[in-house]
């Protein structure tokens, strides 16, 4: 199959069905990354999985796709980005149904591992695959709009989904959700998919593939320890075990011919800022959404599956959001779209810092997330757009790696935010967080939680203000997307 089916390079019928299934493994996978985080507890009843062993259960998947990101991008570029996806649906369903019929926590750990791997080879590769199906800047920006948001659907759906399954099913259902997407994928994409791979590309550098697993794997590790216990030695050697090797990678990067990542690129502004506002976005609004998350089954005592109820707002704000962001960029530049879209987060957020009702927070959380729709589209288009098409792997895999790192980080920073408020206010009578609070001071634990995530909220308004600013500066003499355009 061709890339285009025309002169023009305007993509056909049969490109759209392309991007619908590349869309459905998309949704699907983001699915069941978040119906994990509902079924933990019924996996530790079922295997008796220690503490320890539960955070590898949740963690191992998020590690193995940081880690291989950027390292898959760059492989699917080297070797057919078509030829990787695809073996990547067969691990990805293969260790999906493992993972189901686990008779132990080890097997299941190991499970996870091999669909952390599978996965992060999935995220780049549809992504590079959406550049080559789409040349057309217009229509490319509108494709990425529907590839994110089903990513976004999937998100928080997840928790909804998982509940349904886990009242119904057993635990091992929730792994389950990916198999028909990668059946799917597997039974069309052959004919709806075009390959393409660097013809020119040298060989893959191990050593480039070590460090930057060594650099990324300790900084996330680290970054998940200052989550959850503070600035411990565990969680502060991570991150400067994780500096040392960046350092490290970004120094050998330069000096080969054919680097893993082109470190060249971070030298232009345009891609640099984007890059750089879409990871801070990531942090910032994905952080916020965890400790919403929390409000609704900690402080309100709603179910798992209610409080994903409640998100539901919020998935269809952004659903729409993201479909009409790449129609309002044809006539309204990037410098103006990006930052009027933040602004909806920044307001959202204004009004969750205040919020004391269920409702004025669902509805400020539906409000904040019209926002991310034209940064993520046209940012996305915008990295992926300024490469040449035989490094769009690579650059989709940074996209993907620093908004991994975002979610991390956010969790972290903002939770140690939500975690100062928390105990300057209980004064050690409230244990550590509000899960631990004992009964007769539930009330006021309660109200310091609240009182956090005000906080939380607060401070993400007034970064993004900053963000906002910086990219109206730097986008402003990037034109709207004119038809016809490619790179």
């Amino acid at each position: 199959m061709t890339v285009t089916e025309n002169a023009t390079g305007t993509a056909t019928r049969r490109q759209w069905i392309g991007l619908a299934v590349l869309s459905l493994a998309t949704l699907l996978v983001s699915l069941d990354l978040f119906v994990m985080l509902l079924a933990v507890p019924a996996v530790t009843a079922a295997l008796g999985a220690t503490g320890s062993e539960q955070l590898w259960i949740l963690d191992v998947y998020g590690f193995m796709v940081a880690g291989l990101m950027i390292t898959m991008g760059n492989l699917g570029d080297r070797i057919g980005r078509r030829r990787l996806l695809l073996a990547a649906a067969v691990v990805f369903g293969a260790a999906s149904v493992v993972a189901a019929y686990s008779t132990s926590p080890e097997m299941l750990i190991g499970a996870r591992a091999v669909l952390g791997i599978a996965g992060a080879a999935i995220a780049p590769c549809t992504l590079s695959l959406i550049s080559t199906l789409f040349p057309d800047a217009r229509q490319r920006a509108s494709a990425l709009g529907v590839w994110a948001g089903c990513f976004t659907v999937g998100a928080v759906v997840g928790p909804v989904v998982g509940g349904v399954l886990l009242d119904h099913f057993w635990w091992g259902s929730a792994f389950l959700i990916g198999v028909p997407a990668m059946a799917v994928l597997l039974a069309v994409g052959p004919f709806l998919l075009p390959e393409y791979r660097d013809e020119k590309a040298g060989r893959l550098d191990v050593v480039s593939v070590v460090l930057s697993l060594a650099a990324i794997l300790p900084a996330v590790h680290g970054l998940k320890q200052l989550a959850s216990h503070g600035a411990s030695t565990t969680a502060v050697g991570g991150l400067v075990v994780g500096g040392v090797f960046g350092w490290a990678f970004v120094r050998r990067q330069r000096r080969l011919t054919d680097p893993l990542v082109d470190v060249r690129l971070f030298t232009r502004r345009t891609f640099t800022v984007t890059l750089a506002s879409m990871m801070t976005y990531s942090m910032l609004s994905g952080g916020v959404m965890v400790f919403v998350a929390q409000y609704f089954q900690l402080v309100q005592g709603m179910t798992p599956l209610t409080a994903g109820i409640a998100l539901v707002p919020g998935m269809v704000t952004s659903t729409v959001a993201f479909q009409l962001a790449p129609r309002l960029a044809r006539r309204i530049r990037p410098g103006v779209l990006i930052p009027g879209g933040i602004a909806f987060t920044i307001a959202g957020m204004a009004v969750m810092s205040q919020a004391e009702s269920t409702a004025v927070l669902v509805v400020a959380f539906a409000v904040e997330c019209i926002g991310a729709a034209p940064l993520v589209t046209l940012g996305t288009n915008l990295v992926i757009g300024s490469v040449p098409p035989e490094k769009a792997g690579a650059a989709g895999a940074l996209t993907q790696t620093s908004n991994e790192f975002g979610y991390s980080l956010g969790i972290a920073v903002l939770g140690s935010v939500v975690a100062a408020t928390y105990r300057s206010q209980m004064d050690g009578q409230g244990g550590s967080s509000l899960a631990e609070a004992p009964t007769d001071v539930l009330d006021a634990a309660r109200d310091a939680f609240t009182d956090g995530l005000h906080a939380a909220a607060a401070i993400t308004a007034v970064a993004l203000t900053v963000i906002s600013i910086l990219l109206a500066r730097t986008l402003r003499s990037v034109p709207a997307l004119v038809a016809g355009e490619t790179r």
